[in-house]
């Protein structure tokens, strides 16, 4: 989190929680830290913190329940480890038919242009 950045500090908390859960390193099920001691370790106020929550809860990445805290859902988009997952099997089926990396370069970004 960095307070000079002109992105809201809730905004960049659900962004770290939302980075982590893409990367795999926040699983289904995981409990998130309690909006008390998060607020506390960032320094920040408990209504940011919870403002971050509220922002993952909408796009369903979180479930919030009142005494049990926040936890990662099941099902939550798995994001950027799965990205990854098929981007090795895309690089392996362009090896075994030859296709060179610059090709390969080219497809994707015609692709992405599509």
């Amino acid at each position: 989190m960095d307070p000079a950045r002109s992105e809201p500090l809730a905004d960049q908390i659900a962004a770290c929680i939302r980075r982590a859960i893409a990367d795999g390193e926040a699983p289904a099920g995981l409990r998130l830290p309690g909006a008390r001691e998060l607020a506390a370790s960032l320094d920040v106020s408990i209504h940011t913190v919870l403002a971050g929550y509220q922002r993952l809860r909408d796009d369903g990445l979180i479930e919030l329940r009142r005494g049990r805290g926040a936890t990662v859902r099941a099902g939550a988009p798995e994001g950027r480890a799965a990205v990854a997952e098929l981007v090795g099997q895309l690089v392996a089926a362009a090896r075994h038919i030859g296709l060179g990396e610059e090709e390969l370069v080219e497809l994707v970004r015609a692709a992405a242009a599509r």
